[in-house]
């Protein structure tokens, strides 16, 4: 396992790959749960909830995250994945990104989710999430499309978080 460098807003290359659509996969086979384990080591590392493989340069449609608590980890892997209905109610949580460092917002989202994907055996897994879990795979997935949480909101608000994460990033 190893940890990769996660790509920033900062940056006008990691950008242009942050706003790729990412590609399907064909299954999940050893070289795909090796990207997989090296996605959470990183995401651990950073420390995050969540990581789309876009987000260390891989455009493909794989996905990451623990919502574990406290030193009790919980890790999950979703390969493909889809959202087939989504609630009409919906949530508004305050959001961060790996990609967008020491930048929160408040995004609304459908409060519930029902989504389909392949787990880390490739196994097909259909479920429900609803809170938390629905706010972060629904920001992880944007990820897939190209999309950052910050493009959902004001231009104003859009451009400021940017200029925080240059002003970060001088000083790290």
């Amino acid at each position: 396992m190893a940890i990769r460098r996660i790509l920033t807003v900062d940056n006008a290359a990691d950008t242009a790959v942050l706003k790729q659509v990412s590609t399907p996969v064909e299954g999940v086979d050893d070289e795909l749960r090796a990207l997989m384990d090296d996605m959470l080591e990183t995401m651990y590392a950073a420390p995050g909830i969540g990581l789309a493989a876009v987000q260390i340069g891989v455009p493909k449609r794989v996905i990451v995250m623990d919502l574990g608590s406290g030193e009790e980890k919980a890790p999950r892997y979703f390969v493909n994945p889809e959202i087939l209905t989504t609630s009409e109610d919906t949530l508004p949580y305050e959001e961060g990104c790996l990609s967008i460092p020491e930048y929160y917002d408040e995004v609304e989202r459908p409060a519930k989710v029902t989504l389909r994907y392949l787990n880390y055996h490739g196994e097909q897994i259909e479920e429900e999430a609803e809170g938390l879990f629905a706010v972060c795979i629904q920001h992880e997935m944007d990820h897939l499309e190209g999309v950052l949480f910050i493009d959902h909101l004001s231009r104003l608000r859009r451009d400021r978080a940017i200029t925080k994460v240059k002003k970060v990033m001088r000083a790290a």
